[in-house]
């Protein structure tokens, strides 16, 4: 694999696996591509919510907007140019907020392989 740079217009965002929401994920680099980790951007509309056990540790990079992401009861919120990491086997709740939210994100390992939903 060569060094790549991508922005949100290369992604082709798709609904995020198993949920009802507005909330889109798009790959950029992926099991296809034969590298260890996953790097995509994530959309949010306005006031949404997502619950996911992670299987798969995350990391994610609030672009525009703001989002809060609660586990075990305790609750962190991030806007632009901040970053949230979640780790393997926690239970999340990520919330967008009344401006929605784009992020970019980084799983190891790939989180289609291990059936889980994207940030």
């Amino acid at each position: 694999m060569k060094v790549r740079k991508f922005a949100v217009s290369d992604a082709s965002f798709e609904r995020s696996p198993g949920q009802d929401g507005d909330i889109f994920a798009a790959n950029v680099i992926d099991q296809r591509h034969g590298g260890p980790i996953t790097i995509g951007f994530g959309r949010y509309a306005p006031n949404q919510k997502l619950d996911e056990k992670l299987g798969v540790d995350d990391v994610m990079l609030v672009l525009e907007g703001k989002l809060s992401v609660t586990s075990a009861g305790s609750t962190v919120t991030a806007g632009a140019g901040e970053i949230v990491y979640m780790p393997k086997g926690e239970t999340v709740t990520i919330r967008s907020h009344e401006q929605g939210a784009v992020t970019a994100y980084v799983t190891y390992p790939h989180w289609q392989e291990a059936g889980d939903g994207a940030s």
